[in-house]
């Protein structure tokens, strides 16, 4: 519908043409010549004519609105500003209206201008804000790139199984992409006595709904794979087909060259506030602190740029994939600190993650089909290309969170476990280390995604506490059928909505699946 409705919008406002002639037969009057006479070159004439017609149709003659472009194009009508401003004149390449502003342009955000973009082209204008558009900050570089379906609830699962289903036909989504190093060989969870019964149900559930995987019991599990020691370990689950690990950064540059390529906006800045806008003809039902007729909604944003001077960008709906600042964000909408609906936050915060590059060159190391092992303990391990290369991930339980690596973090916390599950990684060498932060949902660890029930034109997509680079393939479509068709379409995400805080029904996932 929006692509119907900007075609007939260039169409109002084209010029078109009748060909050489004003009589539409290849002269201008008169007499015709022998040439005019002969049927085969008469008909030839006329032909050519009217291709130049269907070409002149569909690209517009040059016009002096053309020479001089408006900065957006959009459905909702905004219009850049002509003339004089009132404000610093701002870069040609800054959009100061837009249709959907995203504010965070991690692999969360950047999927969401994909889908937004690769349905509606030309039709919706989208703007997307990164503060750190190095990404060196971003969750994106300490994910560990997990592709899995053993999680509880089925939203997860069905996330999981669609990501696994785009990766596999990546060329055709994203053309000649950046390789995504997909590594086939699943993921091995293992429990105790005390978790043994949920994961069996889990793995029912995720085999229901079209994964597969297998349990294995402690013997099965030391055979199939020796160099694991299982004295604790009751039963294991052992994802078979559509699990994995890729470059989770290869995926956010996929993501953001082909939004870029259907022409959304990247901007390096970051959002330090909002204008509102008092909106008469909205009320909210069912909130006390909202009074009929005193409507106020969010209108634009207040972007600082990296040089420090503000911008701002009108825009007609806006979301909020701000991973670990998303709650920074939402207090500057007034979310956490209002009143009524607004007085319930965002329980978002920031979490620490520690992840260690070791090797060992012991002949009875796991080899090249190890599946990535997630111990009990919290820690993951999983190989990493040839020469005895390993990638070992672990979340850290101390409350700094700045993003300095702790030397003796490896020793105290992760060693230990290590060696125990794994004893001839016990002589393992560290080669590199490195640490950052991710977006922790603090109320039930699940991503909050959809509308926000105040405010009619903002959009949360946050708090996947460690899942997000593999949900970001499902988040991202789900967000764009949510602004583009005002439901979901592919999978239904409702229950993980900001609104179940309000009724308080926590979405808790019982297997903590690291991405």
């Amino acid at each position: 519908m929006l692509r119907y409705r900007q075609v007939v919008r260039l169409l109002q406002h084209r010029n078109y043409s009748t060909g050489a002639a004003s009589n539409g037969c290849g002269s201008s009057g008169g007499d015709k010549s022998d040439d005019d006479l002969h049927p085969i070159r008469r008909t030839l004439r006329l032909l050519g004519n009217d291709m130049r017609k269907v070409k002149e149709f569909f690209v517009p003659k040059e016009t002096e609105t053309d020479k001089d472009p408006i900065p957006t194009q959009s459905k909702f009508h905004f219009s850049g500003e002509r003339g004089k401003s009132k404000e610093p004149t701002v870069p040609d390449d800054f959009q100061t209206h837009c249709d959907v502003l995203i504010i965070g342009g991690g692999a969360v955000g950047s999927s969401i201008a994909y889908w937004l973009k690769e349905k509606a082209r030309d039709g919706l204008n989208v703007v997307v804000v990164e503060k750190d558009d190095t990404y060196a900050q971003s969750a994106t570089r300490v994910s560990v790139g997990g592709l899995c379906q053993q999680f509880s609830l089925p939203e997860n699962i069905q996330m999981s199984l669609f990501a696994a289903d785009f990766l596999r036909c990546a060329k055709k989504h994203f053309g000649q992409e950046v390789p995504l190093q997909f590594t086939p060989h699943g993921h091995l969870m293992l429990a105790g006595e005390e978790h043994a019964e949920s994961l069996m149900r889990s793995s029912q559930l995720q085999n229901e709904l079209g994964a597969r995987n297998e349990l294995l019991t402690a013997d099965r599990l030391a055979v199939r794979f020796p160099w694991l020691n299982t004295t604790d370990i009751a039963l294991g689950c052992h994802g078979l087909e559509k699990e994995g690990w890729f470059n989770p950064l290869a995926l956010l540059s996929n993501f953001r060259r082909s939004a870029s390529g259907y022409g959304a906006h990247f901007v390096s800045g970051q959002v330090v506030d909002f204008e509102y806008k008092s909106q008469t003809d909205i009320s909210v039902v069912g909130d006390a602190g909202s009074q009929e007729g005193f409507y106020t909604g969010l209108d634009k944003a207040v972007i600082q740029l990296p040089d420090g001077t503000r911008r701002t960008c009108k825009f007609a709906l806006c979301v909020i994939s701000a991973g670990a600042s998303s709650e920074q964000v939402a207090r500057l909408a007034k979310i956490g600190v209002g009143t009524g609906i607004l007085q319930v936050p965002l329980p978002i915060t920031a979490r620490k993650r520690y992840m260690y590059a070791i090797n060992s060159q012991a002949q009875s190391a796991p080899g090249m089909t190890m599946p990535m092992t997630i111990d009990p303990s919290g820690i993951f391990i999983r190989r990493d290309g040839l020469g005895g290369n390993y990638i070992c991930v672990h979340d850290s339980i101390e409350e700094n969170h700045n993003e300095t690596i702790n030397p003796l973090y490896f020793n105290r916390h992760i060693k230990p476990h290590l060696s125990k599950r794994i004893p001839v990684l016990e002589e393992a060498q560290v080669l590199d280390s490195w640490a950052g932060i991710y977006d922790q949902n603090v109320y039930d660890e699940n991503g909050i995604l959809g509308a926000h029930p105040y405010y009619h034109n903002l959009y949360l997509a946050t708090g996947f506490s460690g899942h997000g680079a593999q949900q970001s393939l499902a988040v991202g479509r789900a967000i764009s059928e949510l602004i583009m068709d005002g439901q979901f379409r592919t999978i239904d995400l409702s229950r993980l909505s900001f609104d179940r805080l309000i009724i308080e029904q926590p979405m808790y996932e019982l297997n903590n699946v690291l991405s």
